[in-house]
This record gives C-alpha cells, sequence and structure tokens, in this order.
C-alpha cells in the first residue's frame, strides 16, 4: 500500500503535502504553491487546490492579515482608494443595497485591512496597503487512489464540468501508483484535457506524470462569464490562502484521548490509538463509540493552562501552516 489507511482522506493529506515541497511535477516555475483541500463552488468541490502565487506579491498578500477575505471584504480591499473619501465614492455600486457595503466597510476596518474614519455623517476609508495581485494560476486535482471504473465514470462527469466552465487553469487526477506498464487511469474514458498524476509514498514521495493536461482559459466565456470567474478564483484563492490543508483538525476530535498525529511521507495524518488506524474526518466525531474526552489531567501540566494534547496538536498545524504561507 503507496498510502496511509484505506480511504482517500489519507491520501489527500499525503498529496497535499507533496504539493507543497514539489508542484509543479512538469515543469519550471518561481511561483510559491498556496495548498489547501476541499475548495471549491457552491456546484463542484475539488479534493486538492493548488494557487501557484507570485512570490512577491504573496508576501504583499500577508499584509491583510492570515484570515482569508470573503467577496464582500474584497469587494472592499480592492477598490479602497489611497487618500481618504466617503466609501460610496471610492467603491464601485455593487449592486446590492449600500447598507451591506457598509457593514463590509465596519469589518474591514475591525480586521484592520482598511482604514476609517468618520467625517459628519459620513464614513470615509483609505487602504492600508494595495491589493497585490498574487495568484498566478489555479490548479484542481481530484484524489483518487483506487481508480476503478466505476469510480471512473462517475469521476468523468465532474472533470468534463471542470472542462467546460474552465474555472481552473489545469485539471488532474492523482493516483496511487501500480506495477502496471500503463497506469490503470490511462484506460478509463476520463477527459483527454485532465492530467493524470501517479504518486507513490512507499518511501521518499515520488511523482509520475503519466498524462500531460490541457492549460485552460479561465478568461474565456463559459457557463460562467469570465468576470464572474475572476471574482470567483480569487475568492478561491484567498480560501486556500487562509485554510491551507491542515485546516482537517477543525472538524475532527483532537480533544480525544485516542486522537494522535503520525508522520506519514512528510505528512502529519490523523491516527486513531483505539482503532489502530488512520481514521477519517467523518469517523473521527462525538458520536465514535470509543470517544473518550482527554482527563482532566493531560490539560493541567504546565502553566498558564491552555489545554491538552489535542490543543498542542491543533497549535502544532496552525504553526505549520503558518509557515507554509
Amino acid at each position: 500500500m503507496t498510502y496511509p489507511g484505506d480511504a482517500e482522506f489519507g491520501f489527500e493529506l499525503v498529496t497535499c503535502r507533496w504539493a507543497e515541497d514539489a508542484w509543479p511535477p512538469d515543469r519550471d516555475t518561481d511561483a510559491v504553491p498556496v495548498v489547501a483541500r476541499q475548495l471549491g463552488t457552491q456546484r463542484r468541490r475539488w479534493d486538492t487546490v493548488v494557487v501557484e502565487a507570485a512570490p512577491d506579491a504573496l508576501d504583499a498578500r500577508a499584509a491583510f492579515g492570515e484570515r482569508p477575505l470573503d467577496s464582500d471584504l474584497l469587494h472592499v480591499v480592492r477598490n479602497a482608494p489611497a487618500e481618504w473619501a466617503w466609501y460610496r465614492d471610492a467603491l464601485p455600486d455593487p449592486g446590492y443595497p449600500w447598507r451591506y457595503v457598509r457593514a463590509a466597510v465596519h469589518r474591514a476596518d475591525a480586521r484592520g485591512v482598511v482604514e476609517t474614519r468618520h467625517r459628519g455623517n459620513r464614513i470615509e476609508i483609505r487602504r492600508v496597503a494595495p491589493y497585490p495581485d498574487w495568484v498566478r494560476r489555479i490548479v484542481a486535482i481530484e484524489n483518487k487512489p483506487d481508480l476503478d471504473a466505476s469510480a471512473a465514470r462517475a469521476l468523468a462527469d465532474q472533470l468534463d464540468h471542470d472542462v467546460r466552465t474552465a474555472l481552473a487553469d489545469e485539471v488532474w487526477v492523482a493516483t496511487a501508483t501500480t506495477d502496471a506498464t500503463v497506469e490503470p487511469a490511462l484506460l478509463e474514458d476520463l477527459p483527454v484535457e485532465a492530467g493524470v498524476l501517479a504518486l507513490d509514498f512507499s518511501g521518499a514521495p515520488a511523482a509520475t506524470v503519466a498524462w500531460h493536461p490541457a492549460t485552460l482559459d479561465p478568461t474565456a466565456e463559459t457557463s460562467m462569464a469570465a468576470d464572474q470567474k475572476a471574482d470567483k478564483r480569487l475568492e478561491i484563492a484567498e480560501r486556500a490562502y487562509g485554510s491551507g490543508w491542515r485546516s482537517y483538525v477543525e472538524t475532527m476530535r483532537s480533544d480525544c484521548r485516542w486522537f494522535e498525529l503520525r508522520d506519514r511521507a512528510g505528512a502529519f495524518v490523523p491516527w486513531c490509538a483505539a482503532k489502530s488506524c488512520h481514521q477519517t474526518a467523518a469517523a473521527c466525531s462525538g458520536s465514535c463509540p470509543d470517544f473518550q474526552p482527554e482527563p482532566p489531567g493531560w490539560r493541567t501540566r504546565g502553566w498558564p493552562i491552555d489545554g491538552g494534547p489535542g490543543k498542542g496538536i491543533e497549535r502544532l498545524l496552525a504553526d505549520r501552516r503558518r509557515r507554509r504561507r
């Protein structure tokens, strides 16, 4: 077995960790990969997302904090003027009531991503820094370690949707490598525009490009208008910047006494000591029959009291996420 556990979840985590160090696999670039998981649109969610960022512009993005900027905040931050101006004069008409923009201005001020002041009954705004054009490309990856015929049929429709909408610049399928002369994924009926990546995590992580993807055109008019796609791409990139891929711990019970992390191919992958397996995010919940809260004594080691091993795991993953930015 070349990936941890029997589910796609473990394969997805080690794929994300590999992408942080080795993306892209088929060309040279100075772009910095910002890797996240389970992002997309209301209709389509990708397993792994790689945002290829311009290095200097990515550094400039840090001026707006670690948390992502949603669409309302982006409308304010990207259009905030260099000099003080009434927000309704400075910002483009949003197409919805201005009271919602005013609420976004207050949120932006609270986050420290714009400055505000009152002149009479008017709120004036000024930018703290120009919002950088930090996103070069967005790559979508579907993780299918065991790509059989039935999984390929279901995946083909999703990939075809990705190709037709061209929201991402490239679409890939990542699968576990086999000993076959021809990777089985190449024998399935997948769109020819989708690349195929064979990954081997049995030792040092290794990747083989079995099929090169076509470069899609996000500026083309498809089922989504080009300007709509540009806004959606930036929203996805912001969410990737804010969440990364290590945020999986936020939906798992790290406060369970059996919750541990194991190093697999350079990635910290959850391990359930009660079941002696790499558990999935869905299985690791308060309804699990083996769930046991950490003993109170575990949470009082050291001063100040800042939680037990579970909180330590969360801090470790959050620190790794900050360092990778």
